[in-house]
């Protein structure tokens, strides 16, 4: 753990500090027996007021206090920092993983899994640090005290008692622990279902189901409200068992105590010394039986977070990747086959190539695997067969950061974060000056628009975009993609979403920016493709056509019936 080694200094001296807060509590009610002892009318011949033990016995618990306080302070920054480097490594890692684990994801369950997991990291640290190790030093020193002081049958009833507590503590709480992995995964399904219908907020406004939504999310919490309430009754009757084999432990110690006293063996202060050590051992020990359920508790928060990290990317580089070198851009799509599923074949033995700087557009039905395109070029899956290269390099053999900055695209819908205009425009390159987003901006068609409003580029475009048209979410799209000017540029339906006036604006500025670029076209409206260098007809048996708009218009095939319904 690198975290750990860097404040190394820090952990020691915590565990320092807890070592000292412990041999002070331990010493509280040695010198709180001398004080009774010297204040006993038959203890001592003259009964006189203990100053310097009472100054002591002050120390020591104003020491206990600060140690205690001072080793949370200096561990404060080791548990935040271990929360924080795992919650980017998972972070980090769901970004790593394919993008058919993000298709299947449930965005509100991991989202719960994540924080969970996070912070019982955190938790059990501070547990194992703080609860387990100082009580067990502190049972050792109090062990040994009562060996060293008293008779063996203290000792033998001190264990005797911790023995029979942990031991029942054990079995209950693994007994208990299925009603928390139940009210962890309803808990998961609750946040999945509340997120879910809060993103498809005007769907259900739509077909007027908020009472279908709201029931539901309350049938998912009725059955956690079930487990929680077995998982709650079940921890009062461990509560209750724990109390029980403490009281009868610490009853039997003051039994042999004042049985001493009696007998003159044992001294009032030794009564009370008895008495407050076991108070102050069986208080941690009480808080280890909840220190165990919360560490049991806890393991299962994490164990959901360790399936996260222990998922393996699906497309991942080879080891020590080159980086792609584009010099002119040309793309080659080579017996390329592909499916999600093995049921269902997508593309079937397709090839062609882009030139550098050639525009080819794809055209189809819909479920012809137009997309798939897109999605395979930018290597978000790998092919089932077949290779797609670059410049003649196989995009599987470089690394995908490399091949995806050379790669530029205007996707069918453009999902955009919850920030401002000028943020979503920059995020295409990050650094950009304030100018060249500007540019782009106005490239798009969009920089008239934004000055109009209010705040202009500091508009907040609400999540996923949805204070924006379809027609705006797309020309940012087009500004992120001019701003970022790659060599290779993917337009999927790009103007699927505009007016015509607007379509005409935005189709110049695409041709413009494409020109002396390798660009794949991805299109339903014909219309916009009529100038590409080469159009491919692409339908569930591959590619049945290709040629020039002239050229495919003369076959009277596929893409002629289209242009004749499109027209019509």
């Amino acid at each position: 753990m690198p975290w750990l080694k860097e404040f190394w200094g820090r952990v020691v001296l915590a565990f320092s500090f807890l070592l000292l807060a412990k041999i002070a509590n331990v010493g509280v009610p040695v010198v709180l027996k001398d004080i009774v002892d010297q204040l006993d009318a038959d203890y001592g011949r003259e009964l006189t007021l203990p100053l310097a033990l009472l100054l002591v016995y002050g120390v020591l618990r104003l020491s206990s206090a600060l140690f205690n306080e001072l080793r949370d302070g200096i561990f404060a920054k080791v548990r935040y920092r271990a929360m924080r480097r795992i919650a980017v490594k998972v972070f980090s890692h769901l970004h790593e993983l394919s993008l058919k684990f993000h298709l299947d994801r449930r965005t509100g369950g991991i989202s719960r899994d994540i924080e969970r997991g996070t912070q019982s990291v955190s938790t059990l640290l501070n547990l194992l640090i703080f609860n387990i190790i100082p009580t067990l030093f502190e049972f050792v020193l109090v062990a040994l005290l009562l060996l060293s002081s008293y008779p063996i049958e203290f000792a033998l009833v001190t264990f005797l008692t911790v023995l029979v507590y942990v031991t029942f503590t054990w079995l209950v709480t693994e007994w208990r622990v299925k009603y928390r992995y139940a009210m962890n995964a309803l808990d998961s399904d609750a946040g999945n279902q509340s997120i879910d219908s809060l993103i498809n907020y005007e769907t259900v406004k739509y077909f007027n189901n908020e009472a279908h939504e709201a029931a539901l999310y309350d049938q998912t919490l009725s059955q956690w409200e079930s487990a929680a309430v077995k998982s709650q009754t079940s921890m009062s009757a461990l509560n209750f068992g724990q109390s029980a084999i403490i009281g009868v432990g610490v009853t039997l110690l003051m039994v042999y105590a004042s049985r001493g006293v009696v007998d003159g063996t044992l001294t009032l202060g030794d009564l009370v010394l008895v008495n407050t050590l076991m108070l102050q051992l069986f208080i941690p020990l009480g808080f280890l039986g909840m220190v165990y359920r919360q560490i049991k508790h806890n393991l299962v928060d994490m164990e959901s977070l360790f399936d996260l990290m222990d998922k393996p990317s699906e497309v991942a580089d080879i080891p020590h990747a080159p980086a792609l070198r584009v010099e002119g851009g040309h793309v080659r799509f080579d017996d390329v086959n592909f499916s999600y599923t093995p049921e269902r074949a997508i593309l079937n033995r397709v090839s062609f190539d882009i030139p550098a700087g050639h525009k080819v557009a794809v055209i189809g039905p819909s479920g012809a695997g137009k997309s798939t395109l897109a999605r395979l070029l930018f290597r978000f899956y790998d092919t089932d067969s077949g290779c797609i290269t670059i410049d003649g390099q196989a995009i599987d053999q470089v690394s995908q950061a490399s091949l995806r900055e050379n790669i530029g695209i205007v996707p069918q819908d453009t999902v955009l974060f919850n920030e401002s205009l000028y943020y979503n425009i920059a995020y295409a390159r990050v650094g950009a000056s304030d100018a060249e987003v500007r540019r782009a901006a106005k490239l798009a068609n969009m920089d008239a628009f934004i000055q109009s409003l209010p705040d202009g580029y500091n508009t907040l475009v609400g999540e996923r975009g949805l204070k924006l048209s379809g027609g705006e979410k797309q020309r940012i799209a087009i500004a992120r993609v001019i701003l970022k000017n790659p060599r290779i540029l993917v337009f999927d339906e790009a103007t699927s979403s505009l007016d015509s006036q607007t379509e005409k604006t935005i189709l110049q500025s695409l041709r413009d920016l494409s020109h002396q670029h390798s660009t794949l076209v991805i299109a339903h409206r014909l219309s916009t493709v009529i100038d590409a260098d080469e159009i491919l007809v692409l339908d569930q048996k591959g590619i049945v056509a290709r040629g020039t708009h002239k050229s495919l218009l003369s076959e009277q095939g596929l893409y002629a019936d289209l242009w004749s319904l499109q027209q019509k």
